[in-house]
């Protein structure tokens, strides 16, 4: 069986363990050269560039996986209902030529486009353009008639000048330590959270075990804080067929798969709805191959549904995808909804 060993994140950043010396001694380092970065832009040594549209920017402080592809999804879909022709600006992590821009299609290979892109694409329906050059794909998306960029990931891509920011989190894991990296898990100090206009708290699935106390959701600015749940909707058999509730396999063993930036986030929640979970992480934006999934039983698979895009051409029986909607208190969106139409 070929298997790449999973990408680990720094014990230090969130359990409280100390933190080593070279990571103490390279953040200094990281921290000048990211204030430079901040301070060429906010001064106009380094150009900013508008696509003309509304832009609205999907990101997060902390490196590794939030919430934002799904939130991503749910604003596409919010903003269509509001009568408007979203499309989305996304980088493409994981696919092999990043320096060839391209539009998203149904039929695209997650190795050209990258699994995030292919996900919201085929979730939406909405134009989807990847390219590294953030300002580019806006701009395609507005001349191809889109009249909103959602850019997926990017509160750091500073040349894309934008009118909406949202920060993401982990409601769990918050800003870990609170250290900049590679001491903390940090990308930018503390303070630049106050510069989005909204901050969403990933809680996870509503029906889990685990519940997420009040106080653990406490701000002092609620008016900029809001709560994500996330609903598990059927499971998706790969190789075609109707849907099955997750609760179909409680009670039962199975192999859990996770190719995400967080593979315990997937895992703790099937194990909060009482399915045995034998887990298999994989690095975040894995290409995966059919050997992959040779566990050497014959248990149903569950991954989640940016794991299945890329196993969409496979014949192998026994593959699901979890998927999971986003949603967001009614005020949220009323609040978003002014901002993008004044």
């Amino acid at each position: 069986m070929s298997r790449a060993p999973s990408r680990q994140t720094p014990p230090w950043w969130f359990d409280g363990s100390p933190v080593p010396l070279w990571a103490r001694l390279l953040t200094p380092v990281y921290a000048a050269a990211t204030a430079l970065r901040r301070f060429c832009y906010r001064h106009g040594l380094r150009k900013r560039t508008h696509p003309g549209v509304p832009v609205v920017v999907i990101g997060n402080l902390v490196a590794g996986g939030s919430g934002k592809t799904p939130l991503t999804i749910a604003l596409v879909e919010r903003l269509r209902q509001a009568g408007l022709v979203p499309g989305v600006a996304s980088r493409g992590h994981g696919r092999t030529d990043l320096q060839t821009p391209r539009w998203v299609e149904a039929g695209s290979s997650p190795v050209e486009v990258g699994d995030e892109p292919l996900l919201i694409a085929l979730r939406t329906s909405t134009k989807v353009r990847v390219d590294v050059d953030r300002v580019a794909a806006a701009k395609a998306l507005a001349e191809a008639g889109c009249n909103v960029v959602v850019c997926d990931d990017g509160l750091q891509h500073y040349r894309l000048s934008r009118d909406i920011e949202i920060e993401v989190q982990d409601v769990r894991r918050r800003y870990g330590n609170g250290r900049l990296m590679p001491a903390g898990p940090l990308r930018e100090p503390l303070e630049r959270a106050a510069d989005c206009a909204f901050r969403v708290l990933n809680l996870g699935q509503p029906e889990g075990t685990e519940v997420v106390k009040p106080e653990a959701v406490a701000t002092a600015d609620p008016a900029r804080e809001w709560p994500m749940s996330l609903e598990v909707g059927m499971v998706v058999p790969l190789a075609g067929g109707r849907g099955i509730p997750l609760s179909a396999f409680v009670g039962q063993r199975v192999h859990a798969v996770a190719g995400i930036g967080e593979p315990e986030r997937f895992f703790a929640m099937l194990r909060e709805r009482g399915i045995g979970v034998v887990p298999h992480a994989f690095p975040d934006h894995h290409v995966y191959v059919p050997e992959d999934f040779d566990f050497g039983s014959a248990l149903p698979i569950l991954m989640t549904e940016k794991d299945a895009v890329k196993c969409r051409g496979f014949t192998q029986p026994g593959l699901h995808a979890v998927p999971v909607t986003a949603h967001l208190p009614e005020a949220f969106w009323t609040a978003l909804l002014a901002k993008v139409v004044p």
